[in-house]
């Protein structure tokens, strides 16, 4: 009897997440020199990490001898002063990621059902299927969130409907009286979770703590990743109802999340100079890439998040000649976007090179 027997069948059918390639293995693969290597595949921050998070950072790795702070007190705190909500509103994952498996943990199970948008961020699908529940996936109209088409895929097996804001990989996002009259006429039986990953690089980010404050079965889920600059740490949180919260740190496991990454995600908060740089140079980026698309006429989709999606005919294949040309960005085939790719925006220079790359394939 091999191992695979003993596994639910659900297990055997998962499907897997696949990250963008790291510099190091592109370069072993094709026998390039990482120093020449340019990653724009994965929505990362050009700029790198905030300057006082590295330093938080290194100091906490100083008592690296010791467990974190298991319900990651400091850092709910001053999360609460934040958005002026209750510490008791907050439960912090192992990014954002962890999170949305700890919503598949407390409300899904066989004959479940979830809705969420086709494409976006695979990870929602990931979770419904790996509990035993039936992902249920409206298509995109424009590349944008089709929320009248959402509510009428509810039913009474719905438990949760995932929209996300701007939504990878289009970039594209709903505006917030859309948001808000989507969440109330929402049935009793169903919650919103609203992924708001890349909301910092929004000029004006739906705001809807009101509808937390109105009772409304709603989580807003936030990362450390992106304008933060923290991918590496694994830092994300959810704000909700206090009830909400306190279902999620139920299931929540004991440290997980490390007083690194803890330590580092304070320190990002107060340095509201570099988050503000970052959000400006990306909208600097944004309008770059987009002339340079528009003079080698390519089709893209406007965006409003830290990443682009251009068509460029066989994405598959040009993903790979941009790679043997030492530039990773993202095939989006598995998106049910064959003909596109994802460009994170990155520093000018990045952004330069991916064009003229671009140019060069098929120009």
């Amino acid at each position: 009897m091999n191992v695979e027997s003993l596994a639910r069948p659900a297990v055997l059918s998962q499907p897997t997440y696949e990250p963008g390639k790291p510099i190091e293995y592109v370069a072993r693969e094709l026998g390039l020199d990482p120093a020449g290597i340019i990653k724009l595949a994965s929505n990362e921050n050009p700029n790198g990490p905030s300057p006082k998070a590295v330093a938080a950072a290194k100091r906490a790795l100083e008592q690296g001898e010791l467990y974190p702070d298991g319900g990651c007190f400091a850092l709910r705190q001053r999360l609460a002063a934040e958005y002026g909500l209750g510490a008791d509103q907050f439960v912090i994952g192992n990014g954002s990621n962890e999170i949305l498996e700890l919503l598949g943990h407390v409300f899904l199970g066989p004959g479940d059902e979830a809705v969420m948008g086709d494409p976006a961020f695979v990870v929602y699908k990931l979770v419904t299927l790996l509990f035993g529940a039936k992902a249920v996936e409206v298509p995109l109209v424009n590349h944008c969130h089709d929320l009248a088409a959402l509510a009428r895929a509810i039913t009474p097996r719905t438990k949760l409907v995932f929209v996300a804001t701007p939504n990878n990989p289009t970039g594209t996002a709903n505006t917030e009286a859309e948001l808000v009259a989507f969440v109330r006429a929402l049935p009793e039986h169903v919650i919103c979770v609203v992924d708001e990953a890349y909301a910092e690089y929004v000029d004006q980010a739906p705001d809807l703590r009101p509808l937390i404050a109105e009772g409304r079965k709603v989580i807003c889920l936030r990362t450390f990743s992106k304008i933060h600059g923290l991918a590496s740490l694994r830092v994300g949180y959810g704000y909700a109802s206090p009830a909400f919260a306190a279902l999620l740190n139920r299931v929540r496991q004991p440290f997980n999340v490390n007083a690194i990454g803890q330590a580092a995600a304070l320190a990002a908060l107060d340095d509201r100079d570099f988050a503000q740089r970052c959000a400006k140079d990306n909208r600097t980026g944004l309008a770059q890439l987009e002339a340079g698309f528009r003079a080698l006429r390519l089709e893209f989709v406007p965006s409003v998040a830290n990443f682009i999606l251009v068509k460029v005919g066989d994405g598959l294949k040009v993903f790979d000649a941009l790679q043997r040309r030492g530039v990773i960005v993202r095939p989006v085939k598995s998106y049910g976007l064959p003909e596109w790719i994802r460009i994170t925006v990155g520093t000018k220079a990045q952004n330069e090179r991916v064009l003229a790359e671009l140019k060069t394939i098929v120009g």
